[in-house]
């Protein structure tokens, strides 16, 4: 069988077709709180600003779903300057000073709410083509109200979704729940992956250029990551560590392979890329191991989650083992025994040391076919 029948048959065919999309996927709670929160906001706006005489039923629903459709008009603006970070004009608008970014960002927002704004208000207000609520104190009053208001859920939006992605979703939740202020034992698939021949590479291209190869190289591999529901812990040089949690479905735990051959596909489209600005396509190599972790939020002034365990040392050294055998992929008998793939995927286990560990781990290099 073929990765890609592999594929089929855990259902994991249809990732990646949006970026758009597989943003909004990512953050479902998101949505939700930002319709619920539009809603609340556009009732206490019928309750705050509008005469005594319009606060009644109907009216506080359509002021609801009014607030409603302008939240989720925001957050899709969001999530499309997000999406759109992996396309030309996206890229171009990263690398802008701050204030210029601000002001497209602004520009845009703006737009997009007076139109769907506008459009709602006709949609729910709308009495056999009559806009009676179109009035100078409608256009020069409400409507730079709401705009307002858009902004400032805008900036809340912005505030958390940036920082769900600098300290990531685990950690700004455990800084607001307490969830990890105590260690905690999970049971965790964990993968080791770095770039090959990193050493050459920053002798041949400099150090600061093989730094842009590898941000790039981390930039791209975040989409298949996050399609087959990885989480990435950490960033160490050219080693990225990602996490699944272990479940009882093997389908769902062989996500962690079918990650690896995402990202090999992904890279492979993009080889052209690669050469014609670095003139390297990177190679990679990864280690998956499965087990305990024990993960800890640390510091004070600078938080993070750390994980801690054998896992976590069994996985490093997995890595390792693959660029002594000249694989890509290797990974442990215990996490083999956890998820469902193909048989003529796995090489023949291969029993290896690790550091610190007095038994010694099953390897096994897996390959499609």
């Amino acid at each position: 069988m073929t990765i890609d029948a592999a594929i089929l048959s855990t259902g994991e065919h249809g990732v990646g077709h949006s970026n758009f999309l597989r943003q909004a996927a990512r953050q479902p709670g998101l949505l939700v709180a930002s319709l619920f929160a539009g809603f609340a906001v556009g009732v206490a706006y019928r309750f705050l600003f509008d005469p005594a005489v319009e606060r009644d039923l109907i009216n506080f629903v359509r002021s609801g779903l009014q607030g409603a459709g302008v939240a989720l008009a925001v957050l899709a603006v969001q999530i499309g300057f997000a999406s759109g970070a992996q396309y030309r004009l996206g890229s171009t608008l990263r690398r802008l000073p701050v204030p210029g970014e601000l002001v497209v960002r602004a520009v845009v927002m703006a737009a997009v709410v007076i139109m769907v704004n506008l459009t709602m208000q006709f949609l729910l207000y709308w009495q056999s083509y009559h806009l009676d609520w179109l009035t100078p104190l409608w256009l020069t009053v409400t409507l730079p109200r709401v705009v307002l208001i858009a902004f400032g859920f805008s900036l809340v939006v912005g505030i958390v979704t940036e920082t769900r992605r600098l300290i990531g979703g685990a950690l700004l939740t455990s800084v607001v729940l307490g969830t990890y202020h105590r260690p905690v034992r999970q049971q965790l698939i964990v993968m080791f992956l770095d770039i090959a021949h990193s050493t050459g590479l920053a002798e041949a291209m400099g150090e600061l250029r093989v730094h842009d190869l590898i941000t790039r190289f981390f930039f791209d591999i975040d989409g298949p990551i996050s399609d087959y529901g990885g989480a990435v812990h950490a960033y160490v040089g050219d080693e990225v560590i990602v996490s699944w949690p272990i479940t009882a479905d093997p389908a769902r735990n062989a996500r962690c392979v079918l990650c690896f051959f995402a990202i090999e596909r992904k890279m492979a489209r993009l080889a052209a890329d690669y050469r014609r600005e670095f003139e390297v396509v990177p190679a990679f190599r990864a280690g998956v191991h499965a087990g305990p972790v024990i993960v800890s939020e640390c510091g004070d002034t600078k938080r993070q989650l750390a994980y801690f365990g054998d896992t976590m040392n069994v996985a490093a050294r997995l890595c390792e083992h693959c660029k002594a055998v000249d694989q890509q992929l290797v990974v442990s008998g215990d996490l083999l025994r956890l998820l469902t793939i193909p048989g003529d995927l796995v090489g023949e286990g291969k029993s290896i040391a690790v550091r610190g560990r007095r038994e010694q781990v099953a390897a096994h290099v897996i390959k499609p076919t």
